[in-house]
């Protein structure tokens, strides 16, 4: 089982982010303690009404980990996650190559459809095409790495004998789709190489515009039917499949640990190979204590 750091975001309309900590100190300690992955999400304009009721801020994912890439050499990076559809995809393209080489190969690039109106209406970007949208990026970031000459017309560009360098260290950077619908994971078998599914209540599910996942039995037979649905497609690769492990005791790691070894037991038997974690942002010191903790007691 390997384990992802999400930095922890900024609720609110009051606070700023890197409360938790100095970005770089926070994803070296993460490095030290023997995390696999370090991540981020996006919200580029989230609306003030969605903050004041729990929503948060973020970094730009791809200025933030080119920054952690400076500051750690093992650390996978991740965008947990970028909402496409916001990006042209050459732009999208180019940002995830240029973090991925100056890292030696590290990004993954974590990618949904998006789900908040707001922004969309903020980005000018119409939502109503956003799975056309997401599609077109995923024909053409392969393109776009390959360094290699190539043409694309798209729903509002169009793209005539362009070549992209520099070509990232992966070919191709991997890619993990979020989502839960059938379309996402339609997508996940076909053409990307983890999943990041939603497991919660159906209000979360509905307030993020996907498919309700409300346990770990019905994850395991959704995940089930993604390795076999791209078995079928010819792929022999393992699909990777994240899950956000949310427990307010395991604030402090070295509480009830028992109990959290047999309940990440039972992730892992279900099929998921990747657990994401994080951490009260109150101090920087508490963050630097939680990785600590955190490692001693699940990684080490």
């Amino acid at each position: 089982m390997r384990f992802i750091y999400h930095y922890p975001e900024t609720n609110g309309t009051e606070r700023d982010m890197l409360d938790a900590g100095a970005l770089h100190e926070v994803a070296a300690a993460a490095e030290r303690a023997g995390f696999y992955g370090f991540c981020l999400s996006e919200h580029p304009a989230p609306s003030a009404r969605w903050l004041a009721s729990g929503g948060h801020q973020s970094l730009d994912p791809f200025v933030a980990l080119g920054y952690v890439a400076a500051a750690t050499r093992r650390l996978r990076l991740h965008t947990n996650l970028t909402v496409g559809p916001y990006r042209n995809p050459f732009l999208l393209a180019k940002a995830a190559a240029t973090v991925d080489k100056l890292s030696g190969g590290r990004l993954v690039l974590g990618l949904g459809t998006g789900y908040m109106k707001t922004e969309f209406f903020a980005l000018g970007v119409d939502m109503a095409e956003r799975n056309v949208l997401f599609d077109e990026i995923l024909d053409v970031l392969p393109l776009h790495w390959s360094g290699e000459p190539f043409s694309y017309q798209g729903l509002h560009f169009d793209a005539r004998n362009v070549i992209a360098r520099p070509r990232p260290v992966q070919i191709p950077i991997p890619i993990w789709i979020g989502g839960n619908s059938k379309l996402s994971r339609r997508r996940i078998a076909e053409r990307a190489q983890g999943w990041m599914p939603l497991v919660g209540p159906p209000e979360l599910s509905a307030a993020v515009r996907t498919a309700a996942i409300g346990s770990l039995g019905e994850l395991t037979g959704m995940i089930n039917e993604v390795r076999e649905a791209a078995a079928a497609a010819g792929r022999s690769d393992t699909i990777d499949v994240q899950y956000s492990y949310k427990d307010r005791s395991l604030a402090s790691p070295t509480v009830e640990a028992d109990r959290h070894r047999e309940a990440l037991a039972e992730i892992e038997k279900a099929g998921v190979t990747a657990i994401v974690v994080s951490s009260p942002s109150s101090t920087p010191t508490a963050t630097l204590e939680f990785l600590e903790a955190f490692g001693s007691t699940y990684i080490s």
